[in-house]
């Protein structure tokens, strides 16, 4: 059993700010208080210095494929990174292959982070293709430890899902304890604006924003909410909200009693769709799902904090590198040069 005992720091909490001494035993706070002794513990002065909880981030990608390549992290470089930060727990995501049981792909993420993960990390599950079997293998994936469940109302062939497949997966977490995690955008309306853009020439990376407009959020959103209230009004949490659009709706059904959850990410607290609009191919740092928005609903989306219509502030964690590949494949954001959709 380890022992550490941090002294004279100012600690902050969700609530308050005071100055005290930490003491943890094996990872765990053990007591907070002033002039704490501890023998043989190893001591730490934080003086001058704030001593805050380890964050969670509960939405991260390492090593996720897309695209023909795989986001540049894995479970080593990326949680050295976020201990570095303060981060002290991450919740990954698992991705289902079409066809493949869902413990296949739990164990082949959990092979991914076994001996490379420097902090504490859980797992959520993709669920790419929701059949009998599958809706049974949730129950199972609930009872070992994975209770949450990712679909897709955008990426058309890729992970999107239809509005049957999706009223059965939150029917199911209604008798499992399951949570269904919701990527809200209109993918068959995007699809069609996006090949109108590329048939108009507009290749750039700021149409990846213009054919990915806030109304196609606020509408997924709004029909996510419809389905799980039609499925008997069962908890429902939208990933990376980016819009008031979406905001809107989220705080509709709150008003009227639903179990409505979101989160929304820092880009779409501090970074707007003019980023996109720097020299020559440098907007397409900025290219993530659902996009950047226009200044505005920056101010929205901190009252959504501030008022707790939205709960959770989250990264969406899955980068991808301007010029070289992961790991010796092709290269990753110039893909899509001359083609913002690539």
């Amino acid at each position: 059993m380890t022992k550490t005992l941090i002294t004279n720091g100012t600690i902050v909490t969700a609530a308050d700010t005071y100055k005290a001494d930490v003491l943890v035993d094996d990872e765990k706070v053990a007591m907070i208080g002033k002039g704490l002794k501890a023998a043989g513990a190893k001591r730490i002065d934080a003086t001058a210095k704030y001593v805050i909880p380890g964050g969670i981030d509960v939405h991260t990608h390492m090593e996720l494929p897309f695209g023909g390549t795989f986001a540049s992290d894995d479970f080593h470089t990326g949680t050295v990174a976020a201990a570095f930060g303060g981060t002290t727990s991450i919740v990954d995501f698992a991705v289902q292959g079409m066809g493949e049981p869902l413990e296949t792909a739990r164990d082949a993420w959990l092979k991914k982070a076994r001996g490379k993960a420097s902090i504490d990390y859980g797992l959520h599950m993709i669920v790419r293709d929701v059949t009998d079997k599958v809706l049974k293998e949730m129950d199972v994936m609930v009872k070992e430890g994975v209770s949450s469940f990712k679909l897709f109302m955008a990426y058309p062939g890729v992970f999107q899902v239809d509005d049957g497949s999706i009223f059965k997966a939150i029917s199911r977490t209604a008798e499992n304890g399951g949570l269904i995690c919701m990527h809200a955008e209109n993918g068959g309306v995007i699809d069609v604006l996006v090949k109108r853009a590329l048939a108009a020439k507009h290749t750039e990376p700021k149409w990846h924003a213009l054919t990915r407009p806030p109304e196609a959020e606020g509408e997924a959103t709004n029909r996510a909410f419809r389905l799980a209230e039609m499925a008997g009004g069962i908890p429902l949490y939208i990933v990376h909200l980016s819009s008031s659009q979406a905001l809107e709706q989220v705080r509709l059904f709150r008003d009227r009693g639903l179990p409505a959850y979101a989160e929304t990410c820092p880009q779409y607290l501090f970074l707007s769709i003019d980023n996109y609009d720097e020299p020559g191919f440098d907007g397409a740092k900025y290219v993530m799902s659902p996009p950047l928005r226009e200044r505005w609903h920056q101010d929205e989306l901190w009252k959504g904090l501030a008022r707790n219509d939205l709960q959770v502030v989250s990264t969406d964690h899955c980068p991808f590198c301007m010029k070289e590949g992961y790991q010796g494949l092709p290269k990753q954001k110039q893909l899509g040069i001359g083609d913002f959709s690539k």
